[in-house]
Parts: C-alpha cells; structure tokens; sequence
C-alpha cells in the first residue's frame, strides 16, 4: 500500500522561542520570508502526500491563515498588478490540507492519536513541525522513508541521521538489531535521551511513515512526565516483534525550534538565494574580518 496520507504536529508552545512564540507559532517563524511550515508541507507534497491533517493547539488556530485566502491583500495585490507577490501569498501546495485540536499538551504521540480517523486505516507519515529539512535537486526526506516502506514491505520507519554525540543523547537514539545496508537497519526499541553508552550512532529525527498500528500502540505507551512520546510508542511497537526500520535519509536538517538550528537555516537558505546571495555573501565576509 502507497503512502498518501500526512500528519503534522504542531500544537506544542515552543518556550524555547519566547516571548515571540507568546503570540506567533514557532512554525510560522519566517526562513527568510517563508514560513518553516510551508517548507514542510511542500515536502509532503512532493513526496507524493495528497492529504495532510495538521495537529494545532488552541492557542495556534492563527496557523490556518497561512493556508487560506486574505482577500483584502489579495484585492490590493490585483489592483496593483502585483502578480508575482499575488502568487506566493496564495501558494498552491497541491495537497488537502485539513486540522486537529490537541487540547492538552500531553506529548506528541497523542498528538498522532488524533489522526485515527484521518488515517483510515492507510499507512502515512509524519513530519515533525521543528524540523526543515533540504535536499536541493535532491528527493525529499518524506519520499526517501516511503521507498524504505515500500522496500521493506510495510515496515515501521524511522528517518534517522548519525549527528554529533550532543545532539544524539537530546534526540531518540535507535537499539540496531541487523544492518540491511548502510542506510537501513532493523531496531528493536529506540531509547529516548541516553544516559549512558549510546546504544548506536542512528538517531531519530523527525520523519517517520508509520503503519496503522500505531493508534493501538499508543493506547499502551507509558505516560513520562505527563507526556506520550512517539519514539516511546514505535519502540514498543519493535519490542512486541513487530516490523521497524531505521532509514538514514540524505539532507541538510534543520532544528528550527533551537536558535542556533533556527539562525543556520536564515542564513543557509539566504545564501542559496540568487537576489540575496550576492551582497549577503559580502556583509557575511566583512563580519569575519
């Protein structure tokens, strides 16, 4: 069975970005002049995605406007003759978007619990909300986990990369059962910020396609610190036997919800800009000299 099907959760605060995040969606923060949640719904997209439920919280209901129409801008926009500014504010991502109310931030494995019915069934991904990834001419990472589900005839799968040791004990940090190739491996748990010995040096970072399972899984996943976590709930899943798969996708990732992460990404895509490269290139230059 095809992948078509996305989920997108992004109904956490983000306390890491306030006080702008009190008021604007850490996924509304503008890459430049983009929305990092457009870059990930336009991933979906071209990974072949036709629907997409987006999980918000109450407090972030203002994230539907990026996909909806302003028709006082759009009246100035026309009347004006501005075409082009008309056509990236009503970007066409050529997938349904629709949405999800998480009431009580109680962890992002519930968060995909409200995607049951959404799911209906079918196999689907999931694109977490803090991380953009970019792969230039490359395949998307959404695209890169469907070939290893569909590889691997429907297996649980885990996009992972090989970070550096910091990153790794803040992520989920996969137990590799057998290697099936240097980019795939099956797992049997994932442990969630080591302590200790990392148990290997594939690490999640979120991308999955998961298989329908998964709703029931989540039902059983422990509660920690009132929260249900995903990476939890798919290591349980492989410690019951059933089919999980690390996949480590090619791409520059992005954690837009560190500063750091964030500031990167500005001044990474800036450059790839052709009408900012240029005279950004030269400011970046006379700042190190």
């Amino acid at each position: 069975m095809t992948v078509k099907k996305a989920i997108i959760p992004c109904a956490g605060f983000g306390t890491r970005f306030l006080p702008v995040t009190k008021v604007l969606p850490k996924e509304l923060l503008p890459i430049v002049d983009t929305p990092a949640l457009s870059y990930i719904v336009e991933e979906a997209a071209l990974s072949g995605i036709e629907e997409v439920l987006i999980i918000l919280s109450p407090q972030k209901l203002y994230i539907k406007k990026l996909f909806e129409p302003n028709e006082p801008l759009n009246e100035m926009l026309l009347s004006t003759g501005k075409a082009r500014e008309y056509g990236l504010a009503n970007k066409k991502y050529g997938v349904k978007i629709s949405y999800a109310v998480q009431p009580v931030m109680n962890g992002n494995a519930n968060a995909i619990a409200l995607g049951r019915d959404f799911a209906a069934g079918e196999p689907f991904a999931v694109l977490f909300g803090d991380d953009v990834m970019y792969t230039g001419q490359g395949k998307p990472v959404t695209a890169q986990l469907i070939d290893a589900f569909e590889r691997t005839g429907g297996a649980t799968i885990v996009g992972c990369q090989r970070p550096s040791e910091e990153v790794a004990r803040k992520c989920g940090v996969m137990m590799v059962r057998e290697m099936i190739d240097d980019k795939l491996a099956w797992i049997d748990g994932i442990v969630e910020k080591p302590k200790g010995e990392l148990p290997s040096d594939l690490v999640s970072l979120g991308r999955f396609v998961l298989s329908n399972e998964i709703f029931d899984v989540v039902e059983r996943t422990p509660v920690t610190d009132g929260e249900k976590y995903l990476t939890d709930a798919i290591g349980l899943l492989a410690k019951e036997g059933k089919k999980v798969c690390a996949c480590a996708f090619d791409a520059r990732r992005y954690d837009i919800g560190d500063k750091e992460g964030y500031l990167e990404a500005i001044i990474e895509f800036a450059l790839r800009d052709e009408a900012l490269s240029g005279k950004f290139s030269e400011y970046i230059k006379n700042l190190e000299e």
